[in-house]
């Protein structure tokens, strides 16, 4: 009987249903109030031979449902956020393009991103009849706010950090912060535990896309920057981690395109004052508008989509060090496109990243 109970809760478990509450492991109630589908908890006796099974309680939906890791589910769920951190490889090289030709500051070039999205992913959602976001979970909401600001915070912060350091400083800071402070919040907020294979390859990765970054400038480039510049760089990396874990805890129970949509709409409309301290809006929006459009749809509202699926399938730490392939992609095409030399570190850190990335792949 006890190994019948414990069958149908393993398998009700595989099929949605929920058990009641579970407390974090370092409260004082955590042996009293945790469920699991392998036991009972150490209050309550094991049932004796032949007492009837009593349905459990229903855990309550304020806590996130955890999603199960297959093998296939998650090397898929890491093809799809290596597509989408390649597409958004392809923003500067685009931005570089907006700005010579038509002379699209940054902000605004942040700007158009998002509100190009926007309203791709709305009527997206709209075409395929999702369901809504919000549901009765307590905090679904708190975590839709928080990750469309930190969407938009992340164009304001790192887009200005461009202009005060560099794009070299920038990305550096940003890129290589973001799956550390990834790691940091989806412990806290989301009871990811880090394994030895991940912490190698989150190591290895940092590593490797800082070598990748300094590779081609030198350090003599990254040296004695802004400050200011360099803290918004930082704030760009920490808004994007947020917006990562927020959205991870949404998926167990959001689908992902009205989500996506959703988030986008709410950075969009944050953002948009943004325009108001812009010198040029309406040259470079009528003469780069390909390109601003080209921003919206694939490296923005195509590539989330995809990272958005893809993070529903794997711990948001994993994709966090995925999702590395972006400074890779655009070093690739400065190379072939605008001519820039590697250099030998930049060639070390590149194959250090991919090592990561096949180490990380591998372990699944």
């Amino acid at each position: 009987m006890v190994t019948m109970v414990r069958t149908c809760a393993a398998s009700a478990a595989g099929v949605g249903a929920h058990f009641a509450p579970r407390v974090s492991s370092g409260s004082a109630a955590a042996g009293a109030a945790s469920w699991t589908t392998r036991g009972y908890p150490a209050s309550i006796s094991r049932p004796a031979m032949g007492a009837p099974m009593l349905p459990s309680p229903m855990k309550p939906t304020g806590s996130p449902a955890p999603l199960p890791y297959t093998v296939a589910s998650m090397l898929i769920g890491i093809l799809l956020v290596a597509l989408a951190a390649i597409s958004w490889g392809t923003t500067g090289a685009t931005m570089t393009l907006a700005a010579g030709d038509a002379g699209a500051g940054p902000l605004l070039v942040g700007w158009a991103r998002l509100a190009v999205a926007a309203p791709c992913l709305l009527a997206a959602a709209a075409l395929f009849r999702a369901r809504p976001v919000i549901t009765a979970a307590r905090g679904d909401a708190l975590a839709l706010v928080a990750a469309g600001t930190a969407m938009a915070a992340y164009q304001v912060c790192y887009f200005t950090a461009v202009t005060l350091t560099g794009v070299a400083v920038a990305a550096l800071l940003a890129i290589c912060s973001a799956p550390l402070m990834i790691a940091l919040l989806a412990a806290l907020f989301l009871g990811e535990r880090l394994t030895s294979t991940v912490r190698i390859s989150l190591g290895m990765a940092v590593a490797g896309t800082a070598l990748l970054v300094i590779g081609p400038r030198g350090p003599g480039e990254i040296a004695g920057r802004s400050g200011l510049g360099a803290l918004l760089a930082l704030g760009a990396g920490l808004s994007y981690a947020v917006y990562a874990v927020g959205t991870k805890r949404l998926l167990a129970r959001a689908a992902p395109l009205p989500l996506a949509a959703a988030t986008f709409t709410l950075a969009a409309l944050l953002i948009t004052p943004v325009l108001l301290i812009e010198p040029a809006v309406r040259r470079p929006l009528a003469e780069a508008w390909p390109l601003l459009v080209y921003l919206g749809v694939i490296p923005t509202a195509l590539a989330y989509i995809f990272f958005t699926v893809g993070l529903r399938r794997v711990p948001a730490t994993t994709a966090g060090v995925v999702s590395l392939l972006e400074p890779l992609t655009a070093t690739t095409l400065g190379v072939m496109v605008f001519g820039e030399s590697l250099g030998a570190l930049g060639m070390a850190g590149a194959a250090l990243l991919l090592a990561a990335l096949l180490l990380i792949a591998r372990a699944v």
